[in-house]
């Protein structure tokens, strides 16, 4: 088979045609879903989980979930996601074949899960977005799912069936070649995770994103035509969760949720229908392109539907960047136009950032602080360029010969400015971003433009029940003790904290006294070396070998 890679975008995969035919087993199996822990990154949010209770990771491993919902119903499927617990001897003993999936930052614990595996006798595979677009990274595993779900699934579990813990001789590729469409997805199997250990609850509506970002691998993988769920599979999926336990709010891990506008025109009165009907238990958020603030028809459906969060890509503030990347859809309105018309929806932007591109300048860095002030913005992931494989990045600085595969680097970007300086920009940029008064700023500018215009949401028996009045006080003790008491940062909290409380926005302060926790720790460390300066970097600590991971159950 042949795996490399050209400059042309990846040849798109086929749907399959007539359905999918129920594969009826001939033996009885256990297969044990394995989802990798994450190293700690920014966008981990672990700094939150002390105030949370029983949270203990960031959102439900969407992918393997749909995996364990795909194997035959009469198969025993037991499901571990390593960031809440780690999966134990017991469990390899347990199965006939592990099976696991993640993204290029978990490779490191995608081969360790391989590796206890195999000394198990354990037949191993492997499927998701790193094996799919870097099938070579993972050499030791038995079999390789390459795509998304499809005919190549059906061939893996026939080889589940007829094989049992059998490995074989030399490594095993299925690669997809007819997709099973999104409208014939099953629901994700939630019955096998409990909501209340994630931050958020996760949904897909759609894959795909007709946007050709030089950094991004989304097209390669998953298209630009971007492919559809039913209405109806979203409102099932979402009745399916609750029944594992109600977390609050649930992102749309879409890489574009207005991808194909239509069909989210389409989507958002069913999804405002179900609120009402359930009593609006649920928060949204989304992943979006900027110009979506130029659909302010969308966005007030969205607010109807209680839509609160929107993460934008706005990468820089700065256009000749923009240009280059050839992310041209956010210079559609200007910037802070376009972040003030979603703050007017009731919607708080949360922006990407980047740094390191060839147009930086020792500027920049100002430039992006100065963008944070006039935005508003309280929430921005910010990072030091890393190029993926699979992406037109990876291809021009391949090219260049400005790869770099050093792991002890920040970046495998080699920067059109010094390395040293690049590093430095970033941590004074973040550090600066999240010193605790400033960023509390932000947060009373959003608590008086933005969150006073979201839809007024009824005291539902859902919104109001025992569960949820028992984790909100949970929080409100732990947020009072642990940042209003003990934390290095406790008078900017009051500040904003005691004039919320006595105005009796309680939800309020929670969200702010949560999230600004998370991020003000998480940049003190920063600024102390200890935490990496890209979601891609590969570089190990000392710290992180020590760190506390999820311990066996």
């Amino acid at each position: 088979m042949n795996l490399s890679r050209n400059d042309d975008e990846l040849k798109l995969v086929p749907e399959m045609t007539g359905g999918r035919v129920d594969y009826r087993p001939q033996n009885h199996r256990r297969i044990l879903c394995i989802f990798p822990r994450y190293s700690r990154s920014f966008g981990t949010f672990h700094h939150a989980y002390p105030l949370m209770g029983t949270v203990r990771a960031f959102m439900p491993p969407q992918g393997i979930l749909l995996v364990a919902a795909y194997l035959p119903p009469s198969w025993d499927v037991r499901l571990i996601d390593e960031n809440v617990a780690l999966a134990t001897d017991a469990d390899y003993a347990w199965a006939d074949v592990v099976v696991t999936s993640g993204m290029h930052i978990q490779r490191n614990h995608i081969n360790t899960i391989n590796d206890i595996a195999h000394r198990h006798g354990k037949l191993t595979a492997l499927g998701g977005p790193s094996v799919s677009g870097c099938p070579e990274y993972y050499p030791d595993i038995d079999i390789l799912h390459l795509g998304e779900l499809g005919d190549a699934t059906d061939k893996m579990i026939e080889y589940f069936d007829l094989h049992g813990s059998e490995r074989p001789e030399k490594q095993i590729i299925f690669q997809t070649e007819a997709r099973l469409p999104l409208n014939e997805f099953p629901v994700p199997a939630y019955q096998h995770v409990k909501m209340q250990n994630y931050f958020l609850g996760s949904v897909q509506f759609s894959s795909g994103c007709p946007f050709r970002c030089e950094f991004c691998d989304i097209p390669e993988l998953y298209g630009r035509n971007p492919r559809l769920k039913t209405p109806q599979q979203i409102t099932r999926e979402l009745d399916k969760m609750l029944e594992s336990g109600n977390p609050g709010a649930v992102y749309f891990v879409d890489d574009n949720f207005i991808g194909n506008r239509r069909a989210v025109t389409e989507l958002l009165p069913h999804l405002v229908d179900w609120q009402k009907v359930n009593g609006y238990p649920l928060q949204f958020a989304c992943e979006a392109t900027l110009n979506i603030a130029q659909s302010p028809k969308l966005l007030e459906m969205m607010r109807d539907a209680y839509f609160c969060t929107v993460f934008c890509g706005i990468e820089t503030p700065e256009p000749e960047a923009l240009q280059a990347i050839h992310k041209d859809q956010n210079l559609s309105m200007p910037i802070l136009q376009a972040v003030a018309a979603l703050n007017s929806f009731g919607m708080e932007v949360v922006s990407g950032i980047i740094i390191g591109f060839d147009t930086d300048t020792p500027e920049t860095g100002d430039r992006i602080l100065d963008f944070i002030r006039t935005s508003h913005i309280p929430t921005l992931t910010i990072n030091l360029l890393h190029a993926l494989p699979r992406t037109p990045l990876w291809r021009r600085l391949e090219a260049e010969g400005r790869l770099n595969h050093d792991e002890n680097r920040e970046s495998n970007v080699e920067f059109l400015m010094p390395y040293d300086e690049v590093v430095e920009m970033w941590r004074r940029t973040i550090t600066q971003a999240y010193e605790p008064e400033f960023l509390y700023e932000r947060f009373a500018y959003q608590m008086t433009h933005t969150y006073p215009n979201r839809v007024a949401v009824p005291n539902s028996p859902a919104r109001l029940s025992r569960e949820n009045i028992l984790r909100g006080l949970r929080l409100m003790k732990n947020i009072l003790w642990k940042v209003g008491i003990q934390g290095n940062y406790r008078d900017t909290f009051w500040k904003l904290a005691g004039p919320a409380l006595k105005r009796a926005e309680i939800e309020q302060v929670i969200h702010v006294g949560v999230v600004g926790h998370h991020l003000i720790n998480f940049a003190q460390e920063c600024g102390r070396g200890e935490e990496a300066a890209s979601f891609y970097a590969q570089r190990l600590r000392e710290k992180e070998a020590a760190a506390k991971t999820p311990q066996p159950v």
